[in-house]
């Protein structure tokens, strides 16, 4: 599982140089993004358009459903092994696919969180799913709800000391393919796996444990942690 991730790297610039995120989209340091929070993501509308940034609702609110509330909770994640075949994903698999940006992820391991990190600190993209979603009858001019979900899979590797799951993190030169609407579904299962990249991870400050907190004291190590 995937409940809480970081987007901390202090420069804008390294992300949208790294990522076709545009000028558009809005970035600031997040240290604790929580679900229910609007995320950046990059996504590819159609095979002929370019990528392009967008902002996300984490936890993907399928377009036939009729409560985004009652779904919303239950969808921040989405299972590689059956990502193709759950009502809630398939479509988005099929035709949806995102990069949601970060630069770590948080586990817990004996009620201890701890963050994880590519060895280098470098930002990478989840793989993600997206969806677009009206009220039932809504006119076509209603600003849709766009929303997402981080696939996951078995956990390898230091991850796999603290959780048996962890998201999907692909490799730079995977990133288009994921998110090509004309890649083939057997191309898309193979990238579903865990990250190729050395993770480490460190235990961090219980303040990550408030989803509402998101300040830098959510890296802190445990030790300074005074008031969570």
């Amino acid at each position: 599982m995937c409940g809480r991730y970081t987007l901390a790297t202090p420069d804008p610039g390294q992300l949208r140089a790294r990522f076709p995120l545009g000028e558009s989209v809005q970035l600031r340091r997040r240290f604790n993004v929580a679900p229910g929070d609007d995320v950046a993501a990059v996504v590819q509308r159609d095979a002929d358009r370019s990528p392009e940034g967008e902002l996300l609702r984490w936890g993907l609110v399928p377009f036939w459903a009729t409560d985004p509330r009652e779904v919303a909770a239950k969808t921040i994640n989405a299972r590689a092994e059956t990502v193709a075949e759950r009502p809630a994903y398939r479509d988005a698999f099929e035709r949806r696919r995102c990069l949601i940006v970060a630069d770590g992820f948080f586990e817990w391991s004996g009620g201890v969180p701890h963050w994880i990190t590519r060895s280098d600190g470098a930002p990478f993209a989840f793989a993600g799913l997206w969806s677009s979603w009206r009220p039932r009858g809504a006119p076509r001019d209603v600003e849709p709800l766009r929303s997402c979900a981080i696939v996951t899979t078995a956990a390898t590797g230091p991850v796999r000391e603290l959780y048996d799951r962890m998201p999907v993190i692909l490799a730079s030169d995977e990133e288009s393919a994921w998110i090509d609407p004309a890649t083939p579904a057997e191309h898309l299962h193979a990238l579903l796996r865990p990250a190729a990249a050395p993770l480490v991870h460190r235990p961090v400050s219980r303040a990550v444990n408030d989803a509402r907190h998101d300040a830098p004291d959510c890296l802190d190590p445990p030790e300074q942690a005074s008031l969570f």
